[in-house]
């Protein structure tokens, strides 16, 4: 069972708004005493009372509900994990559960390789270049600032066309983990 840890949550949204338990205590009607046990985590409070904290931190209540695992994931550009595949340089971005997300650089005239295919959906986005992008049967030139997305069951292929490198953000998405994709 995962312990969500809420009083710590609200104890930190309390303390960086700078709210005193006092004020907290006039603004909710809840005792000095029951707030400490709630930060301290030694006791659970009711949904009605978890909203009157929320609405008076002003914080949305599903907030105070994630799970650590389910907050806000972040990767500085510095610290992003670098790998290549078939000559090319793929930066990964922050990605979330069955949501990864990547800047590919394609040098001229290279590709991801062969048409190929995979469970999920993804969705491209030309930061730079020129690409030509096919999946079954569909074929399609795109470049700087064009989209495209595809179920990616269906084999799929990307090239650059180009005469310089081409690079995109490609957000790949699937209930499933995605092993061998990039």
């Amino acid at each position: 069972m995962v312990k969500l840890d809420i009083g710590t949550k609200i104890r930190a949204i309390r303390n960086r708004k700078k709210i005193t338990i006092a004020k907290m205590c006039e603004g909710t009607g809840l005792s000095k005493g029951f707030i400490s046990n709630i930060e301290n985590n030694n006791t659970s409070p009711s949904i009605n009372t978890l909203n009157t904290i929320a609405e008076y931190l002003d914080v949305p209540l599903p907030y105070l509900l994630l799970n650590k695992n389910q907050h806000m994931k972040t990767v500085r550009k510095s610290e992003r994990r670098t790998s290549t595949f078939n000559h090319l340089k793929i930066e990964h971005l922050a990605s979330k559960g069955g949501l990864r997300n990547m800047i590919v650089e394609f040098p001229p005239n290279t590709s991801i390789g062969e048409p190929h295919s995979h469970e999920g959906e993804e969705s491209h986005l030309v930061i730079k270049g020129r690409v030509l992008a096919e999946q079954g049967e569909d074929s399609v030139i795109l470049e700087e600032g064009d989209s495209f997305s595809w179920n990616a069951s269906v084999p799929h292929f990307v090239k650059n066309i180009g005469e310089s490198k081409a690079i995109l953000l490609i957000s790949i998405y699937s209930d499933t983990e995605l092993k061998d994709v990039l």
